[in-house]
């Protein structure tokens, strides 16, 4: 035995791959060598990197570092590149081996330089990272040396219950209800359809595709396809939370998830409100969900998580593998871009794509019940303590200043929106009070979890009075008939918050900074890059989710109107869509 033991070892290192003489079954770390200004992998490399792929699907625990470094044939740029392609030649040859993709964590190669020997610089290294316990190798591990389980807590799991199910509560009835309210008796019913069907069909698409193209791997703007189906998540999955160990089953994370994608279709029905095709809406979701939302989702909120990072390296790694605005450092604790502002552009665009409703500023189109519209509002704010307290993923103190953040920030904007429209209009009014409720759950969304009391306090006054002006001002600025206020107030009030968790989140403003993960502390006013830098980085986040909501938008519309058609006949809108096209009526007189 010891004879062949020593064998594998030298025949290990002929190839350039570096075995421990103690445990040979571990083929890790390891380094692939490379023929001077050549990417191409030799098949003794291919034969060594397939031990290390073997080992890795007999270790599920594990994950794997990979860090190319710079040849030193050529100038800067052609090594970096060089670098890139021997690294992502190894990890080809690792996935081809039947290694998950998020399991292969990349490191930059200009992050990487090495100078001096050019044979260390003909290399790439592999290093083993455990993802919740030192790994043994399968064949030599005692039972007792097993990893430990992740640590599940049943309060958090109880929490993250309670929290999808206020969502869902959220979207229906709440949503329905608000929007139902605001439009006219005819299309009450069309409304209530649409929201519930487009929570259907959103729900089914994410459990197909949407939560693996969002969360199932490493990428800049979209995930892997492992998860298809939710292909291999079990009960015993778990996902991530924000705190080192502490984590949550990643099926509730699932549904958690659906959630948001779901009610961020469904508020753009409000735009197009009374007189858009239910089938063109259900194509068009098709298309503005997978192109839009599932994107800025992955940009914004993916990352391997906290027990991914031990050192600069792996943050480094972490920072590399995670979605595009993550690693550029914007804040978005529930959702102000990947969300509202992405919803208040698509409902803008669709708004000018379809027209103004028939008779448009001649006729009245006041709400038929503000009743509903109120009671729509309630729920919205009820629920919404599970959209931003949830999005911690954790019940612990966070998630409770996130709690008391959205109450007071959408209290707040309450009172500023009917002060505004009282010195203005000469009454403050139901409906301006429900819509200011809404205007402040929507901007505290991006900053409850970053932000200190008098923060949130600020952000729910400036709310309630901007986005006034959003549904006035502007929206006569504009032209559009944005139905139900859809980019008025989700639109503006969501750059708006966005924007205003770069001024807030510092700690010298009563933040919560952000988490270094290295150190393993939250909140130092060294770790924070500085106001105007943080909101620098927000604004990137604002504009991405304009510019790319947009042209999604834009384009789906074209394609559904080469398909469909858009807009209902003149007949039927005049008749209203609750007979013309669910056969029904909401009320009988």
């Amino acid at each position: 035995m010891k004879f062949w033991m020593r064998l594998l070892t030298a025949a290990a290192l002929m190839l350039g791959v570096g075995l421990s003489t103690a445990q040979a079954a571990d083929p890790l770390p390891a380094t692939v060598k490379f023929d001077l200004d050549k990417s191409a992998i030799s098949p003794e490399g291919e034969a060594a990197l397939k031990a290390v792929a073997d080992f890795l699907k007999a270790t599920p625990a594990a994950k794997v570092l990979v860090s190319g470094f710079t040849d030193t044939s050529g100038t800067a740029p052609h090594n970096d590149a060089l670098a890139k392609d021997r690294a992502f030649a190894v990890r080809d040859v690792l996935m081809k081996g039947g290694v998950a993709e998020d399991r292969i964590m990349m490191v930059k190669p200009e992050e990487r330089m090495k100078a001096g020997n050019p044979e260390e610089a003909r290399s790439v290294s592999l290093t083993l990272l455990a993802s919740s316990a030192a790994v043994a190798a399968p064949s030599e591990a005692k039972k007792e040396d097993a990893p430990a389980p992740p640590k599940i807590d049943k309060g958090d799991v109880a929490f993250m219950y309670v929290a999808t199910i206020m969502v869902i509560l959220m979207t229906i009835p709440g949503l329905a209800l608000f929007y139902g309210g605001l439009v006219r008796s005819k299309n009450m019913l069309s409304v209530l359809m649409q929201v519930f069907v487009v929570f259907s069909l959103i729900t089914v698409l994410w459990v197909i595709y949407g939560y693996t193209l969002a969360f199932g791997g490493a990428g800049t703007f979209y995930g892997g396809f492992d998860k298809l189906f939710l292909s291999g998540i079990t009960a015993e999955s778990a996902a991530a939370t924000f705190s080192k160990g502490v984590y949550i089953p990643e099926l509730i994370f699932v549904a958690f998830q659906c959630t948001f994608a779901a009610i961020t279709c469904a508020l753009i029905v409000g735009a197009y409100a009374e007189r858009m095709k239910f089938s063109a809406v259900l194509l068009f979701m098709v298309i503005w969900f997978t192109f839009s939302y599932i994107p800025m989702a992955h940009m914004v909120w993916y990352w391997d998580g906290p027990d991914a990072i031990k050192d600069q390296a792996t943050l480094d790694a972490v920072v590399a593998n995670a979605g595009w605005l993550w690693g550029k450092g914007a804040l978005d604790f529930a959702g102000g871009t990947v969300v509202h502002v992405n919803a208040g552009v698509a409902g803008l665009v669709a708004a000018y794509v379809l027209g103004k409703r028939i008779g448009y500023g001649k006729e009245s189109m006041a709400p038929h019940s503000l009743t509903l519209t109120m009671v729509g509002a309630a729920l919205l704010w009820v629920g919404w303590f599970g959209f931003n307290a949830g999005s911690n993923l954790e019940a612990n103190g966070i998630a409770a200043f996130a709690f008391v953040n959205t109450l007071l920030a959408t209290a707040a904007a309450v009172l500023s929106w009917a002060l505004v429209e009282w010195m203005v209009k000469g009454k403050p009014s139901m409906l301006g009070a429900a819509s200011g409720a809404v205007a402040g759950l929507v901007a505290i969304t991006p900053a409850c979890g970053f932000v200190g009391i008098v923060g949130a306090l600020v952000i729910g006054l400036l709310a309630g009075a901007v986005c006034f002006w959003g549904v006035t001002g502007l929206k006569k600025m504009l032209g559009a008939d944005d139905a139900l206020d859809v980019f008025g107030v989700h639109g503006v009030g969501g750059a708006l918050g966005a924007l205003l968790t770069g001024v807030f989140a510092a700690p010298s403003l009563g933040g919560a900074g952000i988490c270094n993960y290295i150190t393993n502390k939250c909140g130092d006013p060294a770790d924070f890059p500085g106001i105007g830098a943080q909101v620098w980085i927000q604004f990137q986040g604002v504009l991405t989710a304009i510019v790319l909501s947009a042209i999604v938008t834009f384009v789906a519309l074209m394609i559904v109107k080469a398909i469909t058609g858009l807009r209902v006949a003149e007949e039927e809108e005049r008749e209203g869509l609750d007979t013309t096209y669910h056969g029904e009526s909401a009320y009988k007189f």
